[in-house]
């Protein structure tokens, strides 16, 4: 089969490797399509010491069971499929409390096992009961963001968003445009989305937010700060990795307010300079959020499978697997959202 092979930092390959032969317990699922994640670009140009090469990425999969070595699975062959990928163990405290996320040995398609950019994809024993059925009615392309639409879900189910609120999403890339639409469909007064790039946010204008505001000094917390009588947003949700959008989160929240930093800051340079006197006289809750819980996951596929969710807005390109570098490329020149790959037999 073909496949992409992350060899080395900024080495991945088209090769031709052998289809997948299955175990015990294992599944066969032919790819339909396959979303790019950030994780997937920031792999290729610095990197990842916790996969070690040769490894196929691509983890937000859609695609058909055409073989199956486990008469238990939750899914037959025929059955499209999308799947929550953290396989954990069970047992450890985090599992036992709900949290498979946080699991001390959890192991995950793309990292432990080899994931979907490729024709065909391995579900390895432990995953088999992970498999969710995708209804036929829903574009391959639209279920393959259940996984990072789970990941945007499980943030929202510790903020509590209500019809009182009003949200600022810092950062206009895909994930911001899920936590935006998230807020929305949770009921937010108004919704707000920020990002540097004027493009990004021209980009994003097909969503329908309330407001898009430029980064540019102090003007966007000036701006933001009219636009909520003064008082700052009741929510702040930072989902880009810089350290500058965490110190204006704290700065532009009202008073009460719930601030959650989803995206994490480059592994080189992982700390900020922070007012925390504003957590302490604004009386802030301040969380992070990592991965996605099974509960998130289902959470996902009923909003995409309603098509309330706006996927056919949010991916706005789709490429072969030949052309997996240009994706990397649209995707840094601030020209597509969501890029989805679709792999042919």
């Amino acid at each position: 089969m073909h496949a992409v092979v992350y060899r080395a930092k900024e080495d991945f390959r088209l090769e031709e490797v052998a289809t997948p032969t299955l175990g015990a317990g294992e599944l066969l699922v032919q790819v339909e399509a396959v979303t790019v994640c950030g994780v997937d670009l920031r792999t290729f140009r610095h990197g990842d010491a916790k996969i070690a090469p040769p490894r196929i990425l691509g983890h937000e999969f859609c695609g058909r069971v055409v073989e199956s070595a486990a008469s238990d699975a939750s899914v037959q062959i025929g059955d499209r499929v999308v799947m929550y990928i953290v396989m954990a163990c069970g047992s450890c405290r985090y599992c036992r409390d709900g949290r498979a996320n946080l699991c001390l040995t959890r192991s995950t398609m793309s990292y432990q096992h080899d994931g979907a950019f490729a024709q065909y994809v391995r579900i390895p024993a432990a995953g088999r009961r992970q498999l969710y059925k995708v209804p036929d009615h829903v574009p391959a392309t639209h279920a393959a963001l259940c996984e990072p639409l789970a990941c945007v879900l499980n943030a929202h189910s510790r903020m509590a968003i209500g019809f009182r609120d009003e949200v600022v999403v810092m950062g206009a890339g895909p994930i911001g445009v899920m936590h935006a639409v998230a807020a929305r469909e949770r009921g937010a007064r108004t919704v707000i989305l920020c990002d540097v790039s004027a493009q990004r946010l021209a980009l994003c204008e097909r969503f329908g937010f309330d407001h898009y505001i430029p980064v540019r000094e102090q003007a966007h917390l000036d701006e933001i700060k009219r636009l909520t009588d003064g008082y700052g947003p009741s929510v702040v949700i930072v989902a880009v990795g810089a350290a500058q959008a965490q110190a204006d989160a704290l700065e532009m929240a009202a008073k009460g307010a719930r601030v959650e930093f989803f995206g994490g800051l480059p592994k080189s340079k992982p700390t900020a300079t922070l007012n925390t006197n504003h957590l302490h006289y604004k009386e802030l809750l301040v969380s992070g959020s990592y991965s996605e819980k099974p509960s998130d996951f289902e959470a996902a596929q009923a909003l995409v499978f309603s098509g309330r969710f706006p996927a056919a807005k949010l991916v706005t390109h789709e490429l072969s697997l030949e052309r997996m570098t240009d994706a990397f490329a649209l995707m840094e020149q601030g020209s597509a959202l969501k890029v989805c790959i679709t792999p042919t037999v």
